[in-house]
């Protein structure tokens, strides 16, 4: 991530317990920070008022007024954070309405961190983008850092749940991993980290390069590759 300054995210959660869990999960992905909660609309006005926020990490279903309605007053006030809404709700019109609101991204619950950190890693990139777009391939790199990717087929022995844990440590480790930090990272063995790894290189989604500087042979460290 290269804004020195932390990505500011408002969590607007009614229920304690994941709201103290969205917070946290927040203050441990680099490059953000937790400003605070809301548990109600009315709350997280004002607190937006009194503060610059980013980012709405945004529960659809508050006591007050519904996420969207909310997202919409605050663009009519002229708050231009963005908006991750996070909902038990399927509805695809939903969906629909609230990309015109400034939602970047949907997180259905429940969801686990691995999940969470990726769509926040997907956004800082799409953030990062500056200037002025050279080219269409330049404006769609900037939108596809939003974009999940469709599902392909895996090789055998590899799972598309550990593949999500395994993507999302990469992505959020701007230095890159070696087999054994991934293993740590994901809960899983070097040597299926390895296999992952070596998966997302062979798909384009990761680098990897020899790390010198120890006794031995030099270690290879993977790095993610962003969208082009």
């Amino acid at each position: 991530m290269t804004d020195e300054r932390p990505i500011r995210v408002l969590v607007v959660e009614d229920d304690p317990v994941a709201a103290d869990a969205h917070v946290l999960y927040v203050s441990r992905i680099p490059g953000f920070t937790a400003v605070g909660t809301a548990r109600t609309g009315a709350e997280a006005r004002r607190v937006l008022e009194r503060e610059p926020v980013d980012l709405l990490l945004l529960d659809l279903h508050l006591p007050d007024v519904h996420g969207l309605r909310l997202a919409r007053s605050l663009r009519a006030a002229g708050h231009r954070a963005d908006v991750i809404a996070v909902t038990s709700a399927r509805d695809l019109a939903v969906v629909r309405e609230g990309v015109s609101l400034g939602v970047v991204q949907y997180v259905l619950k429940p969801f686990t961190f691995a999940t969470l950190r990726d769509r926040l890693v997907r956004y800082a990139e799409f953030r990062a983008a500056a200037g002025e777009a050279g080219c269409q391939e330049e404006v769609d790199r900037a939108l596809a850092a939003l974009r999940v990717p469709a599902p392909v087929a895996l090789p055998k022995g590899l799972s598309a749940p550990t593949l999500e844990r395994v993507t999302a440590a990469l992505r959020g480790a701007p230095d890159g991993l070696t087999a054994t930090g991934l293993g740590e990272a994901a809960g899983i063995s070097r040597i299926t980290a390895r296999r992952y790894l070596e998966h997302l290189v062979t798909t384009g989604r990761a680098s990897r390069s020899p790390q010198y500087g120890h006794v031995g042979r030099p270690e290879l460290v993977y790095r993610w590759t962003p969208a082009r």
